[in-house]
C-alpha cells in the first residue's frame, strides 16, 4: 500500500507533501506524488516543474519511496487523486487545506470536500501554518 498526497506549489501543497513523507516515514511504506491541474493542465511553469523535481530528489534522499505523477486527463484534481487512490488500494490521501469563505465555496466548489466525501480511503486534511 502506498499514502497518496495532492501538491500544488503552494504552501497548502507543501505542508501535505511534508506530512505525507512524515506518514510514509513513519509507517514504512512509499509516497505517490499527484501533481494535477484544474482542467488537466500539467504545470505551466518549467520552474514550478524544476521545484518538484527536486523535492521528489530531496524524499528520495531521505529514504522515502517516491511515485511522482502529473496526470493530463482533462479531470478536476479531486477526481484524480480519487482514481489513482482507488487504482493504487492507497492507505490514505493526504491533502492541503485552504480557509475559504462560505461564498467562494459555494461559487468555485471545494475539491477538497469532494475528496473528503468520495474517497475510498481515510483522508489526512491538513492546514499550512
Amino acid at each position: 500500500m502506498a499514502i497518496v498526497v495532492g501538491y500544488v506549489p503552494t504552501k497548502e501543497g507543501q505542508a501535505a507533501l511534508s506530512r505525507a513523507a512524515q506518514e510514509a516515514k513513519l509507517r514504512d511504506t512509499s509516497l505517490v506524488v499527484v501533481n494535477s491541474a484544474r482542467g488537466g493542465r500539467d504545470m505551466s511553469e518549467a520552474e514550478d516543474r524544476l521545484a518538484l523535481e527536486a523535492l521528489v530528489a530531496d524524499l528520495v534522499a531521505q529514504g522515502i519511496e517516491v511515485d511522482l505523477r502529473s496526470p493530463v486527463r482533462g479531470l478536476e484534481p479531486a477526481e484524480d487523486l480519487i482514481a489513482i487512490a482507488e487504482q493504487i488500494d492507497a492507505e490514505f490521501i493526504v491533502i492541503g487545506l485552504r480557509r475559504r469563505t462560505p461564498v467562494g465555496k459555494l461559487i468555485l466548489g471545494s475539491n477538497a470536500q469532494r475528496i473528503l466525501l468520495d474517497s475510498p480511503c481515510p483522508v489526512l486534511a491538513v492546514k499550512a501554518d
